[in-house]
């Protein structure tokens, strides 16, 4: 069901600082900084050869990550995301098999514009886990 690793999200206190980071240590081509206010984020992705890596910023008051950037305030793995084919499709066979699906389980548009929904952690080995329509 599940299609190639999308990104691996890593919750930071500041896009611009981890951007630098990964610009500057690594060499990384890095996109430059996108708010997504539906959830609560600005991103920047990390272009890699095979997969990016998405830096994600708390954004308002009520970001979904700011606990996560409280108890972790050097930044931490948040999420993988793997894509899928038909995301209500993916949504159903996985409420069938018991999974939980996070939020009203509707798919919301993601940053990179496709519709996403995210996964329960406790159904997936601890890792919260993003499903990407391909």
């Amino acid at each position: 069901m599940i299609g190639r690793l999308n990104h691996v999200a890593i919750a930071v206190e500041s896009v611009e600082k981890a951007s630098a980071v990964y610009r500057e240590a690594l060499g990384a081509k890095v996109s430059a900084p996108e708010t997504v206010v539906e959830h609560g984020v600005t991103v920047v992705f990390v272009e890699l050869p095979n997969t990016k890596i998405e830096l994600l910023e708390p954004y308002g008051e009520n970001s979904p990550i700011a606990g996560f950037v409280a108890k972790n305030p050097s930044g931490g793995i948040h999420h993988v995301c793997y894509e899928v084919d038909d995301i209500l499709a993916a949504r159903d066979r996985l409420k069938a098999s018991g999974a939980r699906v996070l939020g009203d389980g509707e798919p919301k548009i993601g940053a990179h514009g496709k519709p996403v929904l995210f996964l329960h952690p406790k159904d997936f080995c601890g890792a919260l886990v993003e499903l990407e329509q391909a």
